[in-house]
């Protein structure tokens, strides 16, 4: 990155380090830190949307709606994550491949060739001629699909328990007014019911950070992947030659996750307590009585 780093071999010292860190590779190591940031921001609101769709769907007198959202919390959750996070960026990628190749390439030519699943160039995606971001970008938004979808399962098992947990008797009150059922869901249920949600959803925040390195096992290269090519032993073949360094770029990276972790429960305590002023919970009255002595 700088004049004084052309020849590593003739520095020593701060100088060799400075140089060291601020390499290509190492530059490319900080910006994956964004990578699963992106993936926090990105992934969190689209599995609260599933798991929002789920609880709803798992709640409504159409039948072939609740089955459907009762099955898909279920199915999920009964699944071990890995497989799902597997299978899905797979199962997705496949079945583009195969929608394009029927318009694409000759119908005739059977894609499933013994084991191998096998398109034309032109149905392939992304394709060969792309440039090296659509290629990443295609490989995180499968793997945000597989998070949304799995995380979602959760979130619907949690929101339903919310909705579940709002007292009976400010539903009743709500019908006693008048209010039809799509009135007294928007009004009274889902306003009232993330006080109850936010402790699951919150712990469901933390399982979701700690599964970010996950994005390794999809081939994105996400910070496990620079911090265990970065750590290990380079011989005297390379720029810069160093022993295994690895066990201090996973200690860079616990740190991190320590760092985000607390930093996400010092703002869902501060929701939670602004959530919980005026309601009916343990919470409210701790916060009632510490206003009025």
């Amino acid at each position: 990155m700088f004049a004084t780093c052309s020849d590593p071999s003739a520095l020593n010292g701060l100088a060799w380090l400075a140089c060291y860190l601020t390499s290509g590779k190492h530059l490319l190591f900080y910006g994956s830190f964004g990578t699963v940031l992106l993936l926090l921001a990105v992934t969190a609101p689209l599995a609260l949307l599933f798991g929002f769709g789920g609880a709803v769907a798992s709640r409504s007198r159409i039948a072939p709606l609740r089955w459907f959202g009762r099955i898909y919390t279920a199915m999920v959750r009964g699944v071990p994550d890995i497989i799902f996070f597997l299978f899905v960026p797979i199962a997705l990628d496949q079945s583009f491949e195969w929608l394009r190749s029927r318009v694409y390439c000759d119908p005739s030519v059977p894609v499933r060739q013994g084991n191998e699943f096998v398109v034309c160039q032109a149905a392939k995606l992304p394709l060969s001629t792309a440039a090296p971001w659509v290629h990443q970008s295609y490989g995180f938004t499968l793997a945000v699909i597989a998070f949304a979808i799995v995380f979602g399962a959760f979130a619907a098992n949690v929101l339903s328990g919310a909705m579940n947990a709002v007292p009976r008797a400010q539903l009743e009150t709500a019908e006693a007014y008048g209010m039809s059922e799509r009135q007294l869901t928007r009004r009274v249920l889902i306003p009232q019911m993330w006080t109850y949600a936010l402790p699951g959803l919150s712990n469901l925040w933390m399982v979701l950070i700690k599964a970010t390195p996950l994005l390794f096992l999809l081939g994105i290269e996400d910070i496990v992947y620079w911090a265990r090519d970065l750590g290990a032993t380079k011989p005297a073949n390379f720029a810069y030659p160093h022993p295994d360094w690895r066990v201090w770029y996973f200690l860079g990276l616990l740190v991190f996750y320590l760092l985000m972790t607390w930093v996400s429960q010092r703002l869902i305590d501060r929701v939670a307590r602004r959530l919980s002023r005026g309601q009916a919970t343990m919470a409210g009255e701790a916060i009632r009585h510490e206003v009025t002595p």
